[in-house]
């Protein structure tokens, strides 16, 4: 059994197609097919189930599954550690949603700098599903996302909760009402991430439970483009207190909440809970930590204190 034959395995368990799991693991179709059949002689026994359009994993297929992934995890930590000790420094690989990773990447970068960490850093922004599963198939080492999130495979750690405010030309109506709440907004144009953005069903979840769908006007990919929308008078948004910048367009103002209740929501560090956590990793975590450290005490608009 060979670690190739493993990553081919892995590759179309994950991907329940054979044409899918060739891409992933750039060899030709008939190749990888040629090493499952290899793979499955040895074994003895079948692993997957071929039916017309999809591979599902036979009984024999589930008890090497979780075998494959620990061990494939295993030898690529241990490459990585030996490319770290060969002095190119820890590495480690990242992922953000959208609205946290515009701030945290140049906060944390910012940090290592100031403090002379010597940490690699790899990047990714991306919605939540893509890098829980990039965390999952071993690409990332970490993941910052919205929760809560339902996964047992991984390890969740809250870094810090922050407020949602209400984003609105200064001339806009609202700007100057007194108690802001989600059921004063029932009546504007909502301008929003795309429907895979966990902040965008969180705004339709708390506009549920004020009893109304948000009109939604225009829909963006990036947090840039619904602020100058919103500046414009377009229509508002909602965003969480950090998204608030310096370099906001002219005329886009931000405004609280008011009530009992306030609108908030919870960012957690992730990773893999059975993934061993090289020095790269580790280091990582610790600046995470450092950095997120003001956003969870302050009431201002800046999200992190960076290069402390």
């Amino acid at each position: 059994m060979e670690i190739y034959q493993l990553r081919y395995f892995l590759a179309v368990a994950e991907t329940g197609n054979f044409t899918k799991a060739a891409g992933r693991v750039f060899v030709s179709q008939p190749s990888l097919s040629q090493q499952i059949l290899n793979l499955e002689e040895e074994v003895g026994q079948k692993l997957f189930h071929r039916m017309a359009r999809k591979v599902v994993l036979t009984d024999a297929g589930l008890k090497l599954l979780e075998t494959a992934r620990r061990v494939l995890s295993e030898v690529d930590q241990t490459l990585q550690e030996l490319k770290e000790s060969t002095g190119l420094g820890p590495k480690v690989a990242v992922g953000a949603i959208p609205t946290v990773a515009s701030f945290f990447f140049p906060a944390v970068i910012a940090h290592c700098r100031a403090n002379e960490i010597p940490l690699v850093i790899q990047t990714q922004e991306d919605f939540r599903r893509p890098l829980t599963e990039a965390v999952l198939e071993g690409h990332l080492d970490w993941a910052l996302i919205s929760v809560p999130f339902n996964e047992p495979r991984l390890h969740f750690e809250k870094l810090y909760s922050e407020p949602l405010w209400v984003a609105m030309s200064a001339h806009h109506r609202l700007a100057q009402v007194g108690n802001l709440t989600f059921d004063a907004l029932r009546d504007e144009n909502f301008i929003l991430l795309g429907e895979a953005s966990t902040l965008t069903l969180q705004i339709q979840h708390f506009c549920g439970d004020a009893d109304f769908e948000p009109r939604i006007s225009h829909r963006c990919g990036q947090l840039a483009t619904a602020k100058s929308l919103t500046a414009l008078g377009l229509g508002i948004t909602v965003l969480p207190r950090s998204a608030r910048s310096a370099t906001d367009p002219e005329g886009l103002i931000f405004r609280k909440f008011s009530g009992p209740v306030q609108p908030s929501r919870d960012i957690a560090l992730v990773r893999h809970r059975r993934r061993h956590l090289g020095r790269g990793a580790q280091v990582f975590a610790d600046v995470a930590r450092a950095v997120v450290g003001p956003i969870a005490s302050t009431t201002t608009s800046a999200p992190f204190k960076s290069g402390s």
